[in-house]
């Protein structure tokens, strides 16, 4: 199994449009980018996509052109979905598994595409080319949204998608014994909101949660390119 970063910025991006902020200048000097967050899961040959992003597009020439057998949505929000419509005319409109009620909004948002939907329900694993995929509750008011397990010949990944740090126990019980972490960071320490994960937030949470590795993602602009486990764009991990 191997994972890339497709990106690990928040809705905004970095560079922000308009922004001269340290980051965002390193941005514009360098190349560096946070594309929206996304992820690409590949096994035997299968590319799974974790939220279609605004980015879509980029992030599939950046990383070999891919054709994906499957999508994943997290939750409804534009940054994590709206990407989706970039399939067409491209390849065949890959089947999408979400929550129902993710589901249902974001199928209607892309009711002019033909495509299968299936709704797979929170705490339940599902199987995908080989991969066991369980969706889990997180807190991203107000919207109804999960994170991901995803387990794969012995190795075990966990995504936080967006959320703040009240996950439910019975989320954070199925994220023991992990291989890597990716998880909601989007501010520096000294920033709360209310339906995110600051950078202290997630450290936090990654050293309860003791995984052998973590990643933060969904970083904004805030955050400094060198700050210790955050997520770039592209980075591979291979289990």
């Amino acid at each position: 199994m191997k994972l890339t970063l497709l990106g690990t910025g928040d809705a905004i991006g970095t560079p922000k449009i308009g922004c001269s902020c340290p980051q965002c200048t390193r941005a514009r000097a360098t190349g560096a980018m946070r594309l929206r967050t996304s992820l690409l899961l590949e096994h035997d040959g299968n590319h799974i996509l974790i939220d279609s992003s605004p980015d879509l597009r980029q992030q599939l020439l950046l990383n070999g052109s891919p054709t994906i057998d499957a999508v994943i949505w997290t939750h409804g929000h534009y940054d994590h979905f709206i990407g989706f419509g970039e399939f067409y005319r491209v390849q065949d409109v890959p089947p999408v598994y979400a929550p129902p009620p993710v589901l249902s909004y974001c199928a209607e948002i892309f009711r002019f595409l033909s495509f299968e939907k299936h709704a797979v329900k929170p705490h339940e694993p599902f199987a995908l080319f080989g991969c066991s995929i369980t969706p889990f509750m997180v807190k991203h008011p107000p919207a109804y949204t999960c994170g991901m397990l995803i387990e794969c010949n012995g190795a075990r990944v966990g995504f936080t998608s967006d959320s703040n740090p009240d996950i439910p126990k019975k989320s954070l019980d199925l994220l023991d014994g992990l291989d890597l972490l990716l998880i909601d960071a989007l501010v520096p320490s000294d920033i709360r909101i209310h339906k995110h994960m600051n950078y202290l937030d997630a450290c936090k949470l990654a050293h309860n949660l003791k995984p052998n590795d973590f990643r933060c993602v969904h970083s904004s602009h805030l955050i400094a390119w060198d700050l210790p486990h955050i997520g770039r764009d592209g980075e591979t991990f291979s289990f």
